[in-house]
């Protein structure tokens, strides 16, 4: 049986699979990469079904550095290029310290920036540009696009953290920071 096929047997509810919960035996490495655009590639071709891309996701598990397509019965390693989501929509849900934003995947799924689905801001390394992103689950990010990436930015504020003036953006609850206020001051 092929990792597609033991995914939907694995799969009889909806969202992703408890793959948390699976131990399967690792049985090596396949021609599986997730671009940094967020495209699935198999043997090389991107995989042009929406609906496969959201089935391998669903099985979709990172431990440690090393991200695996996992069933109950098999383990197979892919590799991705920066994070394995891309998050293509931001919408803000209320205002102020009640704010929540809304994050939308290229793959189906929905989280509330809060507590449970940081938000966090790097440097990339090739183009000294801020990349944003949010935690969709289990060690498993989304780089957030850059339309929503400025969304939020018309949404921020400064916020002291850590002894420090910030500039970031407030979801369920909680203040993210995105870059040090006197950087941002700094770069106009």
């Amino acid at each position: 049986m092929g990792i597609a096929q033991s995914a939907r047997a694995a799969l009889k509810g909806k969202g992703p699979a408890p793959v948390h919960l699976w131990n399967p035996p690792f049985l090596g490495d396949i021609d599986m990469r997730i671009a940094r655009d967020g495209t699935w590639y198999h043997e090389g071709a991107p995989i042009r079904r929406p609906a496969m891309v959201r089935l391998f996701s669903s099985i979709l598990r990172k431990d440690g550095a090393d991200y695996f397509l996992v069933t109950p019965v098999e383990k197979l390693g892919i590799t991705v290029e920066d994070a394995p989501f891309v998050a293509t929509d931001v919408t803000r849900e209320g205002a102020g310290e009640r704010q929540v934003l809304v994050f939308e995947t290229h793959v189906g799924d929905r989280v509330e920036a809060g507590p449970d689905h940081p938000i966090r801001v790097e440097i990339d390394a090739q183009s000294q540009e801020p990349a944003p992103y949010v935690h969709v689950r289990g060690g498993l990010e989304a780089r957030i696009d850059r339309k929503s990436f400025y969304r939020m930015v018309e949404w921020g504020e400064e916020a002291g953290q850590g002894g420090e003036r910030w500039f970031g953006v407030r979801s369920g609850g909680m203040f993210f920071a995105m870059v040090r206020a006197e950087d941002l001051s700094g770069a106009g």
